[in-house]
Order: C-alpha cells, then structure tokens, then sequence
C-alpha cells in the first residue's frame, strides 16, 4: 500500500492512501458499499461491525456499530455525497462518540481496473491533528488487508 499525507487548500491534513485488491471493480465496490458485505471486513484487525446500515442514494444515509477488541461499542456514520459505481464513492465520515479533536471528514474512493484487480486510491480529510490522521491510516491500511484477505479467500 501506497500512502501520503498532503495539506489541501482548506489547510487541514488529508490521508492518501492506494492499494490493489485482487477482484474487478464491480465485486470491489460492491465490498465497499453493501451492509452485508462490509461487516466481513471493515475496522481495524481486532475490531467487528455487529452492525451496518446503508442506503446507498446520493443523500443516503450510513451508518455502522463498531465493536473493539475490549472496550464499548461506538458508531461512526455520514451521507453519500457521489456515487458512480463501479468507479467512485465519496461520503461524508462522522464519529457519533467523537475525540475533542474529531470533525468530521469527506472519503473519497476512486477505483480503476489493473486487468489483474483494481486499484482504489483513497483520499479522506480534512482532519484537525496529525494524531487523528494516524488513527486513521491505521485503520483504513488494517481494513485494507482484511478486505484483501475476503476477496482472496473467494477465489
């Protein structure tokens, strides 16, 4: 996984991140968006998603439980700003249970096809701390490989 942190116009600090995953565009994105699908792999290693709900319209609205490894569950949600499958997704991020430095955030997913999977560059920000930006390049790298892992073990 490629990844570099940049400073937007907006002054605030932005992740990009990309990384190949085995599977075409249309099995990727549907990874990506369907509630039955994003339970199997999103959260950082350790951590489960008890529950998933999307509507998957522009104006639609997300939202997920998740459950650490020993702590209380929390909640993240958003609203669907763009969607073009199978090649882009972008969605406003909110933590229910904010952190004093959390704000919410706009991901923004662009998928392309290698002829051997697709590669997705994900650019999410802007953020508020050099701390929270970490937290999430953790998270989105470790639910990258969870995701890796799913669409391996299909083929």
């Amino acid at each position: 996984m490629n990844e570099e942190t940049g400073n937007e116009e907006t002054g605030g600090l932005v992740l990009n991140l990309e990384s190949t995953l085995a599977g075409p565009p249309e099995e990727v994105f549907t990874m990506l968006t369907a509630s039955t699908e994003l339970v199997k792999w999103w959260g950082p290693r350790g951590y489960i998603i008890p529950a998933a709900e999307v509507n998957l319209t522009e104006g639609g609205r997300y939202r997920f439980r998740m459950t650490p490894p020993d702590g209380e569950p929390f909640h993240l949600s958003g609203e669907f700003l763009e969607i073009d499958p199978p090649w882009r997704l972008v969605y406003t991020f909110r933590w229910e249970e904010p952190a004093p430095d959390d704000r919410e955030t706009v991901v923004d997913l662009s998928l392309g096809s290698t002829g051997k999977g697709t590669r997705v560059v994900l650019s999410q920000g802007p953020f508020l701390t050099e701390e929270r930006l970490a937290l999430h390049r953790n998270g989105w790298t470790e639910s990258f490989e969870k995701l890796q892992a799913v669409l391996a073990s299909r083929t």
